[in-house]
């Protein structure tokens, strides 16, 4: 078991997200960042599909009851066990009455920690998964709060791994987005799609796990901006009226009635 000594601003509990039930309005949420996610996962042993810890800005504080293993992946959080620097990206052995403590995100935004043998979190339409808007999932739907206690699957021993550093992403640089065009994009000028595919655009504090808002130049629209509600994929980019993009992600609504310039690949 983990106790939660202290949650941060948003801690959820995660999986690989639920299918098939975008048809009902409910989104499959899961890690923002997979990548990051299954390693945490494997570090300590789990199946790539055990809900794990998905820690937003700043990780949290909390207490390990019995022996194993834990793994911090993602966004560059310094991580201590009982006040001693512990590395990220590496199986970390635990034990007993041991707290382990997330600090500010350094680079990145999003922190995984993986428990050997996954959390025991009930399953709510086929995933352990926390979809925030709709309080479903994870522990009643909410994000963590101090005292919360999470059960533990059993585990085995874990063997220690670790993930090569030329295997670790860059979370400190400006990445090369690539997106294909989107189903509207003929409602949008040439000069706004060039903008768009040539233009350096920064994340806004405003995103949450529903979508990033973007800041950066203007893509205009050659029509209206609103059309008929229709379905949204992972990575849609709408543009309301502002002409300044929203990525959906992977808490997203089922359907929306703004254009989509393009989808990120």
């Amino acid at each position: 078991m983990i106790r939660i000594l202290d949650a941060g601003p948003q801690t959820t509990v995660q999986d690989l997200g639920r299918t098939g039930q975008m048809r009902y309005g409910i989104p499959p949420s899961g890690p923002v960042d997979r990548f990051a996610f299954v390693l945490a996962n494997r570090l300590v042993g789990n199946a790539d599909t055990a809900a794990a810890l998905e820690c937003t800005l700043i990780g949290p504080r909390f207490e390990i009851t019995g022996a194993g293993a834990i793994a911090v992946t993602g966004a560059d959080m310094p991580v201590t066990v009982n006040g001693q620097s512990a590395a990220g990206w590496r199986t970390i052995a635990v034990k007993a009455g041991d707290v382990v403590r997330l600090g500010p995100a350094r680079t990145g935004v999003r922190s995984y920690v993986g428990v050997a043998g996954g959390l025991d979190v009930p399953l709510v339409l086929g995933s352990r998964s926390t979809y925030l808007r709709g309080r479903v999932g994870g522990v009643e739907g909410r994000a963590l709060r101090k005292g919360d206690e999470l059960r533990l699957f059993p585990s085995g021993p874990v063997k220690p791994r670790h993930v090569e550093p030329r295997a670790i992403p860059d979370y400190t640089g400006e990445p090369t987005v690539r997106a294909v065009l989107g189903p509207q994009a003929d409602r949008f000028t040439a000069e706004g799609l060039e903008a768009l595919f040539g233009g350096r655009y920064e994340v806004l504090p405003q995103s949450d796990r529903m979508g990033s808002r973007l800041r950066g130049p203007r893509i205009a629209h050659a029509r209206g901006h609103d059309i008929v509600s229709d379905g949204i994929a992972l990575g849609s980019i709408q543009v309301p009226g502002d002409g300044q993009p929203i990525v959906l992600l992977v808490d997203r609504q089922s359907t929306g009635g703004y254009t989509k310039a393009a989808t990120i690949c």
